[in-house]
């Protein structure tokens, strides 16, 4: 068994889960005029994003930047999440939005299609410091449109107590629909335990008074079941299009349902879809065992009160394979200070630039060079990452892109709910949720 863990009196960070796409930030920033020069000749860049914990971390970043280039200084703006994506175009449209600004993988490509985004290869050339499968996410027609910032990507949080007790090595476990080479299922119903101690495997098992799970099956994208897909050999789009409905797609949602509905050793969806967070909130409180997430589920454990640790996401019949996803910075094409954004732009895809981001331990930068400010810090409090830099090196499947990719989500999204709480057959809402999607994003 690895052996990385921590009690809950080590650990106390801000929470920064940026690349999650579950983000609020508080009262906006600075609205300085985005064209501004002093009498000094000095230009003000503006930076847009919607965290306020990353914005402390890119003042600091900043200040660096100017020590070095008196000539620029850079202004942060934050605009809360619930807002961010309705200011976007509304912004962009009228020519007020920012000079450089986060954007996801979600919503980048409609910008880039139309022309709104600095061509970051041909101004800035190729960065090999940043992580390879983040710039894919950035990469559409063959050009790079956004610096990528932050990433994550996927591992396994254990209840090292639990596991210990049950006599398993979470880095053993692999999942397979075939059941041939299935080592996960049997843990998983050993790990599952009702209110008299009867664990799922044992006949008498009450499956509607369970006290303890063995893992969080649920209707999560980027945690769960786009990393099933990949490691089923499965896709979850080709392109811009959606092709999650195959035989491998199939046979990788059955075996996820199966756990939470036949199994039961899983929350029921009637539940998590409705608290994205309860299974992470009933691994923190000591009532699950497994618990595949990313980074940005680092900053919660502060509260477990049991020692825990990180092993490599679960095997699959394909090997693991770990969705990668980034938040980027891109600069907008309508700047009126295009020399200076292109220098700020350049400057976060340094380092220097970027160290501040993981020095607290809440983000990992998707710069390599920064990594080790990020490494360092959860390693001061005794936790080892490896495992999620060993994830982004490894075989990965991409975040959902595409110009439409939020019209997509949002069709898929009443197939998936009525599929995870088992009132709608896998292979029937595989092919309703497709067609939709692909529907949605052709309009």
């Amino acid at each position: 068994m690895r052996t990385p863990t921590r009690t809950r009196a080590g650990i106390g960070i801000a929470t920064l889960g940026v690349a999650a796409l579950t983000l609020a930030a508080c009262s906006p920033g600075s609205s300085a005029d985005p064209d501004s020069e002093d009498s000094e000749g000095t230009t003000t860049v503006t930076f847009r994003l919607w965290d306020e914990a990353a914005a402390t971390a890119y003042e600091e970043s900043f200040d660096a930047f100017t020590a070095e280039n008196p000539e620029i200084t850079v202004d942060v703006e934050t605009v809360p999440w619930a807002n961010y994506w309705d200011r976007l175009p509304q912004d962009i449209g009228s020519g007020t939005m920012a000079d450089i600004f986060w954007t996801n993988t979600s919503n980048f490509g409609i910008y880039a299609d139309n022309g709104n985004l600095i061509n970051v290869s041909e101004e800035l050339g190729e960065n090999d410091g940043l992580v390879s499968s983040a710039v894919e996410l950035y990469t559409r027609d063959e050009a790079v449109w956004g610096v990528p910032q932050l990433t994550d990507s996927i591992a396994l949080f254990y209840n090292a107590d639990l596991l210990e007790e049950a006599g398993i090595d979470p880095a053993t476990l692999r999942w397979d629909p075939s059941g041939e080479n299935d080592t996960f299922l049997p843990a998983a119903l050993d790990l599952t335990v009702d209110s008299s101690g009867a664990t799922a495997a044992e006949d008498g098992f009450d499956p509607d008074s369970i006290e303890q799970y063995a893992f969080n099956a649920q209707n999560d994208l980027q945690a769960i079941y786009i990393d099933f897909l990949g490691s089923n050999g499965a896709q979850y789009q080709d392109g811009d299009q959606y092709a999650f409905n195959s035989p491998a797609g199939v046979e990788s949602f059955e075996y996820l349902v199966d756990l939470i509905n036949t199994h039961h050793v899983s929350p029921s969806a009637a539940e998590t879809n409705q608290n994205g967070d309860l299974a992470r909130d009933l691994f923190v409180q000591g009532r699950m065992a497994l618990f595949q997430s990313g980074q940005y589920s680092l900053p919660h454990m502060a509260d477990a009160e049991f020692e825990w640790g990180l092993a490599p996401m679960l095997e699959g019949p394909e090997g693991r394979v770990s969705v990668v996803h980034s938040v980027a910075a891109v600069g907008n094409a309508d700047s009126e200070n295009m020399d200076a954004t292109l220098e700020v732009l350049r400057w976060l895809g340094t380092p220097e630039g970027q160290e501040p981001l993981g020095a607290n331990g809440a983000a990992f930068p998707a710069a390599t060079g920064a990594q080790e400010s990020f490494i360092s810090y959860w390693e001061e409090q005794g936790v080892d990452t490896s495992e999620f830099i060993a994830a982004a090196e490894g075989q990965t499947i991409a975040a959902p892109l595409g110009p439409r990719a939020n019209a997509g989500a949002n069709a898929i999204a009443p197939y998936f709910e009525e599929m995870f709480a088992g009132r709608l057959p896998v292979e029937e809402a595989l092919q309703q949720a497709q067609d939709a999607a692909n529907e949605a994003i052709a309009e």
